[in-house]
């Protein structure tokens, strides 16, 4: 039984190191050093360029159309209705000191900018 055990332990070691040889995707966060051009400063040493990102909406200014339905506030004894389809702005650009949530994809070569963080 202890060449079964020794297999096994041999395959489970075989099977990590594959996987560790792919460079699986793996999650990192970032600074923005600089927005023209794009700088991604990865664990305080490795910088990241544009040819490198993939910016997701949630990390550029970017439009959605909402339905609102609802009347302005009085004023002067007068209101009015606001509804419909409406575009609106949603102001999501980097900036310079943000700290960003990248997903690194496969082979490491392209970063996915995910999510920043958000000031409060």
């Amino acid at each position: 039984m202890r060449n079964m055990n020794d297999i096994l332990t041999l395959f489970k070691i075989a099977a990590k190191e594959a996987i560790e040889a792919a460079d699986p995707t793996a999650i990192e966060f970032g600074e923005v050093t600089s927005v023209a051009p794009l700088k991604i400063l990865v664990e305080q040493k490795k910088p990241l360029t544009t040819a490198q990102l993939i910016l997701t909406r949630q990390v550029r200014d970017h439009e959605i159309e909402m339905t609102v339905e609802h009347s302005t506030e009085e004023s002067e004894s007068h209101t009015h209705e606001y509804k419909g389809k409406k575009k609106f702005t949603v102001h999501n650009a980097l900036k310079i000191g943000d700290t960003v949530l990248l997903v690194k994809m496969q082979g490491g070569q392209k970063y996915i900018v995910w999510d920043k963080e958000v000031d409060v």
